[in-house]
């Protein structure tokens, strides 16, 4: 399933709220769990990672309406390490964790250039809008400004093109002629001459549909004998490859993708934890669920026996609340 289909789809949420939703008992429990020598980890986690995000601001505005405390603030306090910052990820509405996760990948030294592609790469224009309003509304500057004085070269003209949200086109029209001719330009950006059109490549990647690139994906490989991401394997390299393979990943399978993330995050010695919750919490309420059977189908095992392996204590116990059951 592409990226561009994934968000209109229910049987893909593992977070789906309370039914007989009301905040107010909530609030009262997270406040006892907070209250006085100690904490209970476990009753926060019951009910956050229970309630759905819309219900989980209604909780925030009963908590401060009765207890005269910001519930965020509360939180950060009372709590630490991963299961706080998995925690506190839950309380921000999508768009403004979003794009405070762009903010903190640029702020201080180095860029975490892996977290804007992810990111930019994977959204649709409705939904890259809102991150960018969120953005401007709460650290008061553009993030296509941002991003701009953050990267560049190819990369910092890849992610500004992908911002623009040009990708977007659920009619699922496909000129064919059209999808040879990318095809044929890319071929002739890339394979047929020494050194590389980046520009080329990028143009095409970021301004035609998911559905005509699938095309020119199909028609590239006839042309080259090789596929389309193994063209810009041996074309380019770095954070720019990484761009490229990622529009690319997405327009083919966007599940695949968020498997292959989450895979990543806990590959290996060490977990990537701020990759794991990213990808955890801002999917719960989209496709968790069709991205669990793709994880299970691509490494043979099942995302929460993955994060049992990897995680412990009250952030494992959170993290397995949001995945649900297997698949």
């Amino acid at each position: 399933m592409a990226w561009w289909k994934a968000w209109v789809e229910q049987e893909g949420v593992t977070v789906k709220g309370s039914s007989h939703f009301n905040p107010d008992p909530d609030a009262e429990t997270l406040y006892k769990a907070m209250k006085g020598i100690g904490t209970n980890e476990q009753a926060i986690t019951d009910v956050l990672t229970r309630r759905s995000n819309m219900q989980r601001q209604q909780i925030a505005k009963s908590f401060k309406a009765q207890f005269g405390k910001d519930l965020t603030e509360t939180l950060k306090s009372e709590l630490s390490g991963k299961f706080e910052r998995l925690i506190v990820a839950l309380m921000y509405p999508p768009h403004r964790y979003e794009a405070k996760e762009l903010h903190d990948a640029m702020k201080g030294l180095g860029t975490k250039e892996g977290v804007i592609i992810e990111i930019l790469a994977s959204r649709t224009k409705t939904q890259l809008q809102e991150i960018m309003k969120a953005y401007e509304e709460d650290y008061g500057s553009s993030l296509e400004e941002d991003i701009q004085a953050d990267t560049s070269g190819y990369l910092e003209r890849i992610l500004v093109c992908l911002l623009q949200g040009s990708r977007d086109d659920v009619s699922g029209f496909v000129d064919p002629g059209q999808a040879l001719q990318d095809a044929q330009d890319l071929y002739a950006a890339g394979e047929k001459i020494r050194g590389t059109d980046e520009m080329k490549f990028i143009t095409i990647l970021c301004t035609r549909s998911a559905t005509h690139l699938l095309r020119v994906f199909e028609e590239y490989e006839k042309i080259a004998n090789k596929s389309i991401e193994d063209s810009i394997k041996s074309e380019t390299h770095g954070s720019l490859e990484e761009a490229m393979l990622t529009v690319v990943k997405c327009t083919r399978n966007l599940h695949s993708y968020f498997a292959e993330r989450l895979h990543y995050a806990m590959k290996g010695a060490g977990t990537r934890d701020g990759t794991l919750i990213r990808n955890i919490v801002s999917r719960s309420e989209i496709d968790l669920n069709l991205i669990k059977c793709q994880f299970k189908k691509m490494y043979g095992q099942t995302l929460s026996s993955m994060i049992m392996g990897d995680t412990s204590g009250d952030y494992k116990n959170a993290l397995l609340s949001l995945v649900g059951s297997d698949p």
